[in-house]
């Protein structure tokens, strides 16, 4: 098992879905965890029970990550509940769905907002307590690499700027021992892309496993990057999609 003891995270959107799972993997993991969510209070307090009953520390903060002045005031918190960080883990994202000839302005820039500028904020503000052997970790998407059917493309540039964004950032942290990875889920099922969904059957398709994955299998690999095991490892890219891209 991987020991996170005495680490400190921060997961952004870890009220729900892959993010939720992140921050409790985490905290079963033996790290204490702060994490955002912008407006599922019900769900973040259950988080929260979820990371206290593995007996660690946990803290909900609200913040809307299209608000450059929410994520620092999110990240000073963390900091100031878990006494510094370790860890930082981008998983908030949206998606919005149309066509480029249809392209709402306003969605378009939300999605890059939230998908493209807070990745890069949350670092920005998290960077000055990160030490020797601390972690970035960003959950980008398999449709960053592929888009296998239109009405996706704003969502799919979104997650394909993240391969840069860490390639990057590995080399300007990398001479502080501290690590940047990328990991790239497929069809995960989550509230927002059941299982059961409409376009289910077609996602599953697309795989060489022929299912979906379980948020807990995409929160696994997280772990192990943000852990000694994985020292070695920076501006990497791990895919976790059942093969859809293979």
């Amino acid at each position: 098992m991987i020991d996170l003891s005495g680490r400190r995270a921060l997961v952004t959107g870890g009220s729900r879905g892959i993010g939720a799972a992140i921050a409790v993997a985490l905290a079963d993991s033996g790290a204490d965890v702060a994490f955002t969510y912008h407006r599922s209070t019900e769900k973040a307090e259950a988080v929260v029970r979820s990371i206290e009953s593995h007996g660690r520390r946990a803290a909900a903060i609200q913040a809307d990550s299209a608000d450059p002045q929410a994520i620092a005031r999110a990240v000073e918190e963390a900091v100031a509940k878990l006494g510094g960080l370790d860890i930082l883990v981008n998983s908030a994202a949206i998606g919005h769905a149309g066509n480029i000839a249809d392209l709402n302005l306003e969605e378009y820039q939300t999605v890059m907002d939230v998908n493209v500028r807070a990745p890069v904020l949350f670092a920005k503000a998290v960077i000055p307590h990160l030490r020797d052997g601390g972690r970035i970790v960003t959950i980008g998407s398999a449709l960053g690499e592929r888009v296998p059917f239109p009405g996706i493309t704003p969502y799919a540039m979104s997650k394909a700027a993240l391969t840069s964004f860490t390639r990057g950032l590995s080399r300007e942290l990398g001479p502080n021992g501290i690590t940047v990875n990328l990991v790239q889920p497929g069809a995960t099922d989550t509230d927002s892309n059941p299982a059961d969904g409409a376009a289910a059957d077609f996602q599953r398709s697309l795989t060489s496993l022929g299912r979906y994955g379980e948020p807990r299998e995409i929160a696994n690999a997280v772990v192990f990057l943000a852990s000694p095991a994985a020292a070695v490892i920076t501006g990497a890219t791990l895919t976790a999609d059942g093969g859809a891209i293979a």
